[in-house]
């Protein structure tokens, strides 16, 4: 299968305060060769651009996407907000894209793109006993003590 985009940049960010990794990527859509389907070209070539921004997270991982142009910076960029990597599917991602193809706002395809995609990593919880035990079994904390009694 052929590549639809061209990667130019990749810059990655950990933001270890907040135990989140940031990517920005300035990817450009390579046109269609031939004028056959450019609709269908464009939808499969946004897909790819979500499919590698989004191979090196876990499922369970909160991500955020923002895509503006790199030309022209006055234009709003299409954001799309926190959600699990399971649930950034084709459907949300592509109503998102009918709000801004029905507003003023616009983006042009064939400029370089900058995909901006922020994950949280959601740290892995142990139950309400673990703030009790810090992490130890409860057996090993409350082992008996020896009381002095007068």
């Amino acid at each position: 299968m052929a590549r639809r985009i061209d990667v130019d940049d990749t810059i990655k960010i950990q933001y270890r305060q907040y135990n989140a990794l940031g990517t920005q990527l300035t990817v450009r859509l390579l046109p269609l060769a031939d004028n056959s389907d450019p609709v269908g070209h464009y939808l499969a070539s946004v897909n790819e651009i979500f499919d590698y921004v989004l191979q090196d997270v876990s499922d369970e991982d909160m991500a955020g996407i923002t895509i503006k142009n790199q030309v022209n910076q006055n234009d709003k960029p299409i954001g799309i907000s926190f959600r699990r990597k399971e649930q950034l599917s084709g459907d949300v991602i592509w109503s998102v894209f009918e709000k801004v193809s029905q507003s003023n706002a616009r983006i042009n395809a064939l400029d370089k793109l900058v995909v901006t995609m922020h994950s949280v990593t959601m740290p892995v919880g142990y139950g309400k006993n673990a703030i009790k035990c810090m992490g130890r079994p409860l057996s090993v904390k409350a082992h008996p003590k020896k009381v002095a009694w007068r």
